[in-house]
């Protein structure tokens, strides 16, 4: 194939039934101008009615028409083109939704193991529970199954030729082999009327005999299962048109569909129904029992969104037929995976779909199609080498770059005053592996008993672990897995990489020293199988059900560590808000991976194609409420000051329940920095502002699972904690707390805004793709979805671009001062991201492949400073950012800036620019010549503008080093 088309900036955009493909097409040419090159798009195929997101996909074999119909579809890829856009697209290979929508899941429930989709789905046809057997459980009752027969909340309908059962809004259809318990009951009454020779009676009579043919749905052939399919559809056709044709079959059906619907507070009249139900390849079940049997995997813990066996060449096919088909159509030049961890087996998975997109498969990013995995790396993690893959949707970038912001000698002092407010020490290390255990004793506890079920069969056909307590085993399993330190591993075949034994190792070891009370033989059974040790008294199809078990155990860490780590404890353990991030590690004294320039060298050689993401809609927050946490940093004592004091003045509007404090200190803190992060620049947004609040702090404290959660609401706390938000929001004269939090706020709020402009730009100049989530071109101070998956208004932002290009192209030095001053209406952000991204456009193979050096800075302002350059041949691209400035209560610009800023350097190779252009203000800067070499002085940088790139032409040497 030809080379890929690499983007140089992506913009993503949540496409839904409020924003169409018309209304993408409205936006192209903002973004264009903007300095976008491509449309990073949220899931396209038909998914369920009213999704946001698209991430629960009813009908891959089309896109989904709530977008759009195909007039809108192709006038939205021919602006692309008249664009010169991509399309960076997001599909989803590890699940479907659930669902009345989804054709193939219907037909699944109708025919069990019979149907010819079966084995598209990821179910366990044979799970221990007998009453399961060739059944699906489904947990979708408000009510014990019992309670809801006898409240005849279950309707028996019959609709064109088939039978189904209504639950409120949703539908399940009957087996066809059970038409015949509803057709055979009083089937003397109906002859009598018909006449017993008479044509419709015989055409019933020939009706429930084929239905009474029709193979058992459990020994199904394929073929035999699409032949079986051919006669239902025949068998339903023959009983529409006689029900439609003949009055006295229409009567004799209503009739006994209200003899089956039974009669209130008659539970004898409901028998012939709950006889019906349990013919069925379903199990209607009370929703909180989902974690006793369920026996299908799950896209986490959400019950309505089913696995995929995606590893299978019949289901990649149907499940990716038109992705490959736009891909060949060259209208999508891009793909982004979806939650690869779920997947049975990635590698297999990456090469195949590089195969049909029409690359050679190969890891070499110039010979592969373009696509990138949500694939979330903790800091011991890396991307497999082998994947043909140019990176991740960039989570390990926003981690590291975050960390740029963060102060670590303030952050430590931070993690201390939280402990001091809390009153009691935390470990991070143990607040994480108790979350996980709470999570696989409750969420995932199906999950976890299956494995330990699987983990006992392995240890039954063992002779030298077939005598193990099979409780401990599975509790060895347990205690493993909630130490493990990365979120999978990816092994696949009976060598086991080095990496996978060391984290593996590592596991099972800091479980023993946990659990020292559990027989350590169980642990070594545990490590044994995990790294697939090829002991000599194993048999070959032992070592293949280890494998297997692998395998499985792999898909489920994921879904563990991230409902543990980013759904559980970093709404729990929190010192400082900003660290709080999905792939993150909240704790301040953490080691967290390389630093940002070590990190960014590291990824200009490998991963340069990756995407560099600050937002996206998994975020916790907002990328600019991130970087204003960051500053608390920087002034931890000021910070403890504040909390005290507001501790202190708002006890009083606490309530007391149980003899607790509500909130609790820790939600307290959790709150306070909230508001730090979130508080609105315009008073007009504070009405909209606290509905929205109140939301998330909702969500907040049931994801955290210590008071109240999602599956046991504790109403009483919830309207505790949002009382006490309302009363420290509401201005009034004996509420001391919300005058002084303003002042507060408003000083990091402008330490803040710097954090967030270096951020942006850092993000568009260091080595990666920039990536921007929707509404991220102003400021971001949005909360966690779905707060961050609301409307955005384009039509106010490219009104604000033709302004800014207008005077920015006119005169960008008096534009720029400008900016500085009225920071609040976020044009300077949406101004530094024009300059930037069209600077991108200008030099793409500096900024997307160039060298990446980091300068030496000179002089008593060496920690407050970041450089770096780009560079390719001649041109020389530099990128120069403070930080820390509120530790050092610097001024922003100014003539107390340059004060500032005096006496510090850029020292810079021999052959770099003599002459640099300042890309912001239009300012030329001169390289100076002093007697350590050639210098670029801090003055004269800043001078008009908080953050700074240059670019210039330089000398050619034969080789430039980078420096330390």
């Amino acid at each position: 194939m030809a080379h890929p088309r690499i983007p140089l900036a992506c913009y993503r955009l949540q496409f839904n039934r409020d924003f169409t493909f018309s209304r993408a097409a409205d936006t192209l040419s903002y973004l264009s101008r903007l300095g976008i090159t491509d449309i990073y798009a949220s899931p396209l195929l038909q998914s369920r009615s009213a999704s946001q997101h698209g991430y629960d996909v009813t009908d891959p074999s089309r896109i989904d028409d709530e977008l759009g119909n195909e007039e809108e579809f192709e006038a939205f890829q021919s602006k692309l083109q008249n664009e010169r856009m991509g399309l960076l697209l997001d599909i989803v290979p590890n699940h479907m939704a659930a669902s009345p929508e989804n054709p193939w899941w219907m037909d699944v429930l109708e025919n069990g193991p019979g149907s010819s989709y079966a084995s598209y789905f990821d179910i366990d046809w044979h799970p221990p529970s007998l009453t399961l057997a060739n059944k699906i459980l489904l947990p979708v009752l408000g009510k014990f199954y019992g309670e809801t027969v006898d409240n005849r909340e279950f309707r028996l309908l019959f609709r064109r030729g088939s039978f189904l059962i209504q639950y409120y809004d949703m539908s399940f259809p009957l087996t066809p082999k059970s038409y015949r318990r509803i057709l055979k009951h009083r089937e003397h009454i109906l002859e009598k009327k018909l006449g017993s020779e008479s044509t419709a009676f015989q055409e019933y009579l020939g009706i429930v005999a084929a239905l009474a043919a029709l193979p058992e749905r459990e020994s199904l052939t394929i073929d035999a299962a699409g032949d079986r399919r051919l006669q239902v559809e025949g068998i339903k056709e023959r009983l529409r048109q006689l029900h439609e044709t003949n009055r006295e079959v229409q009567q004799f059906v209503k009739d006994n569909l209200r003899i089956f619907n039974g009669r209130r507070n008659d539970a004898g009249s409901l028998r012939n129904l709950d006889r019906l139900l349990s013919d069925q390849a379903f199990v209607l079940a009370y929703w909180q029992n989902v974690n006793e049997a369920i026996n299908y995997r799950r896209f986490f813990t959400i019950t309505d969104l089913v696995g995929l066996r995606v590893e299978d060449s019949m289901v990649f096919e149907a499940t990716h037929h038109v992705v490959i088909n736009l891909i060949e159509r060259k209208v999508v030049t891009g793909l982004r995976i979806d939650h690869i961890d779920g997947l049975r087996d990635p590698l297999s998975y990456l090469r195949r779909l590089q195969q049909r997109a029409g690359s050679s498969g190969e890891k070499e990013p110039s010979k592969s199609f373009y696509v990138i995995v949500e694939k979330i790396l903790s800091a011991e993690e890396r991307l497999p080498r082998e994947w043909p893959v140019q990176g991740t949707t960039g989570y390990e970038y926003l981690n590291v770059l975050n960390r740029l912001f963060v102060h670590p000698e303030g952050a430590r002092a931070i993690e201390q005053i939280y402990f001091r407010f809390l009153g009691r020490q935390l470990s991070y290390e143990d607040v994480l592996y108790q979350k996980k255990k709470l999570v696989m004793s409750t969420l995932l506890s199906a999950e976890m008993r299956y494995l330990g079920r699987q983990l006992g069969v392995l240890a039954q056909n063992d002779r030298y672990a077939r005598d193990l307590s099979r409780m401990e085993l599975a509790q060895a399993l347990i205690e493993t897995t909630a130490c493990f330190p990365v979120y999978r591993t990816y092994i696949r075949t009976m060598e086991v990489a080095n990496e996978a034994k060391h984290h593996i190792h590592a596991a099972v070891d800091a479980a023993r020293g946990r659990c020292p009370r559990l027989d350590s033989t169980c642990f070594d059974f545990v490590r044994d199988v995990l790294l697939l040790k090829d002991s000599a008294h194993l048999f070959a199809e032992q070592r293949e059900a280890r494998l297997a078990f692998v395998m499985r155990w792999q898909q489920f860490t994921g879904p563990i560590v991230a409902k543990g780590l980013e759904d559980t404890v970093l709404y729990v353990y929190c010192p400082l808000l900003s660290l709080n991030e999905v792939g993150g590690n909240p704790s301040p004294t953490a080691i967290a991976g390389p630093e940002f320039l070590e990190f960014a060298r590291e990824r200009q050689r490998r991963g340069r194609y990756g995407l560099n993401c600050t937002s996206t809609h998994d975020t916790k927050r907002g990328e600019d409420a991130r970087a204003r946490i960051n500053v608390l940093s920087e002034i931890p004592g000021q910070w403890q000051r504040q909390v005290n004091k507001w501790a202190k003045w708002n006890v009083k509007w606490k309530k007391t329940i149980k003899g607790e404090e509500v909130p609790d200190r820790n939600e307290e803190n959790f709150l306070y920095q909230t508001l730090i992060g979130a508080w609105p620049l315009e008073k007009e947004e504070l009405p909209q502002f606290r509905e929205r609040l109140e939301a998330y702090i909702l969500k907040a404290i049931r994801e955290a699972m210590v008071h109240t959660r999602w599956t046991l609401p504790n109403a009483a706390h919830e309207q505790a904690v949002v009382s006490f938000l309302k009363a420290i929001l509401e201005p009034t004269k004996h509420n001391h707390f919300l005058s002084d939090f303003l002042i507060f706020q408003r000083k990091i709020a402008t330490y803040g805004m710097m954090n967030a402009l270096v951020q942006v730009l850092v993000k568009m100049t260091s080595p990666g793709i920039p990536d921007f989530y929707q509404g991220c071109d102003l400021w971001d101070f949005r909360f966690v979805d779905p707060d961050n998956r609301g409307p955005v208004d384009f039509t106010l932002r490219a009104t604000l671009l033709d302004e800014i290009e207008k005077r920015g192209n006119k005169d960008a030095l008096r534009f720029s001062r400008e900016l500085v001053q009225s920071w609040h209406d976020g044009r300077i952000k949406l101004y530094l991201i024009w300059k930037t991204l069209n600077l991108r456009r200008r030099y793409p193979r500096v900024l997307l492949d160039g060298q990446f050096l980091s300068m030496r800075i000179i002089g008593a302002k060496e920690d407050n400073l970041i450089a770096y350059v780009r560079r390719s041949d001649e041109n020389w691209i530099l990128t120069v950012v403070p930080r820390w400035l509120a530790r050092a209560n610097a001024p922003l610009t100014g003539s107390k800036s340059r004060a500032f800023w005096l006496h510090s350097k850029i020292a810079v190779p021999g052959n770099a620019p003599q002459s640099w252009l300042n890309v912001f203000t239009g300012e030329t800067v001169k390289t100076r010549q002093m007697k350590r070499g050639p210098c670029l002085w801090l003055p004269d940088i800043f001078k008009n503008f908080p953050v700074a790139v240059l670019s210039g032409v330089g000398r050619k040497l034969r080789a430039t080093k980078a420096r330390a």
